[in-house]
């Protein structure tokens, strides 16, 4: 009885002293378009306490001793504030705060172990100072992602990235506001990813991160993964006028239609559209043709609810010059820029709805909901191998699909101390459903005559995945992060060509764990070890085919990586890093053929370099290493095709408080084999780009360059056997799309 007195009186001296204490609680907003802002770093100054703002910019920190405290906030191209602030016993102080945009100081950057398993962040402002054609080109700046194009700017880039040829988007993971890019079992490829339905004006950040390891990110992320994050308000009206050489023009407009009215009850809206035209560099006119138009709104439908709608459609249509030999330009048949067949070309489209509702409840729980719905249609005529199948008419192909695409985003997060460890709990659901609609193969003429069809089917496919993900901060210096994720996929394919007509199906789960540490030794240095298993699902009409046997490959990497300044203005990012990949069944759309490619090896070194020269001039260098390798094969014959073996890519960027602004950059990619045995090479390039501007408060006047020193150089290639018109026999050789010569775009942008 003595003891239980003893434990009673020690329990309420400790909930008299609690209920003493006092609290700050608080809210950040961008000072420009007065919403809140998400991720911004707070910390206590000299307690080791530090939070980063939620969903609608809110951090909280309680059992706080009354005392004068210093509150600093900061956030990547934002100036950093330090507040004062007095907590009194039994009361919480709330603070609302603003803050201001403004150039980098990389000397102002800490390594912060609060934020140790946030992805890394591609700013707007780095999006302004390099020189961007479309959306897709802002996957350059990703450290040690390349793309090429070799269908005119039409259709998606190629990707390339951590020793993967990812093809149009197999292995890595694409999303605009959490919508999905990649298109599963798409009529030209697994995971084709077209991103030229945004708009760059309308890009306010990137989200991205290398290798399997985050947990609520699933199909394709094997290499790793990027989420475009569009502009909630625009902080002002704006319309731009571009034109450049090979007869290329652009306007984008984008108009605020709630302006300071809205902005007081933290609401936006705006509009914006893009049309383009180019007839680009190549012999054969390109007459490319696209038209974006998007629409979002952005506001509090409570005080702790945002909501998030977006509408946009997009268009379009062009010709192309094709994939060309080297023996037929060698021998004066065309020219560097020419083609064999000039009739290749395509059409397509998207249309898109996106709804996202964010809660933070009385609790701080933080509930989100996200639904989507795309309609999608894909129509493109190639011709790879010229006369090889058919020495009349030529091997020209039609991929064609029309697709509606919906599902849903749902996740509860909850941030708690247990003891003096820091716990956030997030359980999410993911469901995405994929029904298509005469799925096309054919061997067509002109774009006109369909000879034969291969392959016509309907696909329905669907992906539901749960997931549970853990960081914990053990210490102000040491946490972990653990997840794990269960994918279940359903496929079903029906043949049209096919009498009777059949239904084939199948269906497979796989379970995905991840388990990452971060060490932060001081604000200079951060060493982490990051490990996961990720998969990249394979076409439903392979997996019906293999009754549903291996058809979600795993892949399983891991990551040793350092983020360190060895000076206050440097930062560096280093890491070793491993990948193994199991066996694979991979539908090739171009030739309607299935291709087991085996296991697979990757292993390599990145490394990433930030140095501030002077208050205005910034360098970054990028430096990529890889050696990919087939696993069962020879010796000298185990190469993977395409796979990048090294990259670089950097350069100098200019910020003057005149508002002349803008950078010169280069990119380059090394020789690498083009076939197994690297008997046939795939010749690298190394090419300079500019982008110049003058910026003042209601005009902004830009240059951009691609190709300042006129290389000339092939920007996608490929080992392929085919035959020209006149020739007995088929030859492989390197087939090649030519990159864009000296190509200087002059714009003028006016604010209102």
């Amino acid at each position: 009885m003595r003891n239980f007195t003893l434990l009673f009186f020690l329990l309420f001296l400790c909930q008299h002293a609690y209920a003493h204490l006092g609290g700050i609680s608080g809210m950040v907003y961008d000072q420009a378009t007065r919403l809140p802002l998400k991720g911004v770093t707070v910390q206590l100054s000299g307690t080791g306490k530090a939070t980063t703002t939620n969903e609608l910019g809110q951090y909280r920190f309680d059992g706080l001793v009354s005392a004068k405290y210093k509150v600093e906030l900061s956030h990547v191209s934002f100036r950093a504030q330090v507040l004062e602030v007095s907590v009194d016993e039994d009361q919480t102080a709330f603070l609302k705060t603003e803050l201001a945009g403004a150039n980098v100081e990389l000397s102002e950057i800490t390594v912060s172990a609060q934020r140790a398993h946030d992805q890394q962040l591609i700013s707007s402002l780095d999006i302004k100072l390099r020189p961007i054609v479309n959306s897709q080109e802002i996957l350059r700046i990703v450290p040690g992602l390349f793309i090429g194009q070799h269908a005119g700017g039409g259709k998606a880039e190629q990707l390339f990235l951590r020793g993967f040829d990812i093809d149009h988007g197999t292995d890595i993971r694409l999303t605009v506001d959490g919508m999905p890019v990649n298109m599963v079992s798409h009529a030209h490829g697994q995971g084709y990813a077209d991103l030229h339905f945004v708009i760059p004006e309308l890009v306010n950040a990137v989200d991205f991160k290398k290798g399997p390891y985050t947990t609520d990110k699933g199909n394709f992320s094997t290499a790793g993964w990027a989420d475009f994050r569009t502009k909630d308000a625009l902080d002002k009206s704006f319309v731009k006028l571009e034109a450049g050489q090979f007869d290329t023009y652009r306007a984008v407009a984008g108009v605020d239609l709630l302006g300071q009215k809205g902005r007081e009850k933290n609401q936006s809206a705006y509009i914006a559209s893009e049309y383009s035209f180019t007839n680009s560099y190549f012999d054969n006119p390109q007459n490319f043709n696209r038209f974006n138009l998007v629409s979002k709104y952005h506001g509090h439908i409570t005080p702790n609810t945002n909501l998030t709608l977006t509408a946009s459609t997009f268009w379009s249509k062009w010709n192309h010059s094709g994939q060309i030999p080297n023996r037929a330009v060698d021998s004066g048949m065309i020219g560097f820029y020419g083609s064999v067949d000039p009739s290749e070309g395509g059409e397509t489209s998207r249309t898109n709805f996106n709804a996202q509702f964010v809660t933070v409840t009385s609790r701080n729980y933080v509930v989100k909901n996200q639904v989507f719905y795309s309609n999608y249609n894909f129509e493109l005529y190639s011709n790879f191998t010229f006369f090889l199948e058919d020495s009349l008419n030529g091997d020209q192909i039609r991929q064609k699909e029309r697709r509606n695409l919906f599902g849903y985003n749902g996740s509860i997060s909850k941030e708690s101390f247990i003891g003096k460890t820091n716990w956030t709990t997030t359980l999410g659901v993911q469901y995405r459903h994929d029904l298509t609609r005469g799925t096309e193969l054919s061997h067509t003429k002109n774009r006109t005559e369909t000879l034969e069809r291969y392959k016509l089917g309907n696909i329905n496919e669907l992906n539901a995945a749960i997931y549970l993900d853990e960081v914990v901060r053990v210490t102000d210096r040491f946490s972990v992060n653990a997840g794990l994720r269960l994918d279940y996929f359903r496929d079903q394919y029906e043949d049209l060509l096919v009498q009777p007509l059949m239904k084939q199906r199948a269906s497979d789960a796989i379970v995905s764990p991840k388990l990452n540490f971060y060490y932060t030794f001081n604000p200079r240095v951060q060493l982490y070890l990051n490990t996961g298993k990720g998969f990249h699902s394979n076409d439903t009409r392979v997996v019906v085919q293999q009754g549903g046997k291996q058809i979600l490959p795993g892949a399983y990497g891991s990551d040793l990586g350092l983020i360190f300044k060895p000076f206050p203005k440097m930062v560096v990012n280093a890491a070793a890093w491993y990948l193994w990949m199991a066996q694979e069944f991979v539908y090739v759309g171009d030739a309607g053929v299935i291709e087991p490619s085996g296991k697979s090896r990757r292993q390599g070194v990145d490394l990433s370099v930030r140095y501030q020269l002077t208050k205005m001039l910034y360098a970054d260098a990028d430096f990529n290493t890889a050696k990919p390798r087939a696993i069962g094969e020879m010796e000298g014959a185990n190469y993977l095709p395409l796979a990048p073996v090294f990259t670089s890519a950097g350069g100098l960027s200019l910020q003057m408080p005149n508002g002349l602004n803008g950078s010169v950059r280069y990119r380059y990619l090394a020789n690498r084999p083009a076939n197994e045995d690297n008997s046939i090479v795939a010749k690298g390039y190394f090419v300079g780009d500019l982008q110049l501007n003058y910026t003042k408060t209601k005009y902004n006047i830009g240059l951009s360059v691609q190709n300042l020193f006129n290389t000339r150089w092939k920007e996608t290639q490929f080992a392929t056997e085919s035959r020209l018109k006149n020739e007995a026999e088929p030859v492989e050789e390197i087939h090649f799309t030519p990159g864009t010569p000296f190509f200087a775009k002059l714009g003028v942008t006016f604010f209102f």
